[in-house]
C-alpha cells in the first residue's frame, strides 16, 4: 500500500534529523602519534586518558581502536583522528 504525503514528509524529516545527529554529535578523538626512541610508535589521546603502543602504524591503528573500546565500554560511534608527529633536527 502506498503511503500518503504526510507519512513521506515525516519519514524525510526523521531521516534528516538522524543524519544531523550522526554528523554533529559523534564524538571525535584525536590521537598524537610519535615514533618511540626504543622503536615502534606510541599514541596518546588528547583530552582522554588513553595510551597505547605498537611496532608498526598498522598495528598501532588496531591497538588504538581496541584501547578506545576498552576505555569507553559502550557501543557509541566515534571518529578517531590520527596526528602523526615526526621530529626532525637539521643543521643550519
Amino acid at each position: 500500500m502506498w503511503k500518503n504525503d504526510d507519512e513521506n514528509i515525516a519519514e524525510l524529516i526523521f531521516a534528516a534529523i538522524f543524519i544531523f545527529v550522526e554528523i554533529f554529535f559523534v564524538q571525535e578523538l584525536i590521537f598524537m602519534i610519535v615514533e618511540s626512541d626504543e622503536g615502534g610508535y606510541t599514541a596518546k589521546c588528547l583530552g582522554v586518558s588513553i595510551f597505547t603502543q605498537a611496532e608498526t602504524i598498522a598495528d598501532l591503528k588496531k591497538e588504538i581502536i581496541d584501547a578506545v573500546h576498552c576505555h569507553f565500554d559502550d557501543n557509541e560511534k566515534r571518529i578517531i583522528r590520527l596526528h602523526i608527529v615526526k621530529e626532525e633536527i637539521i643543521a643550519a
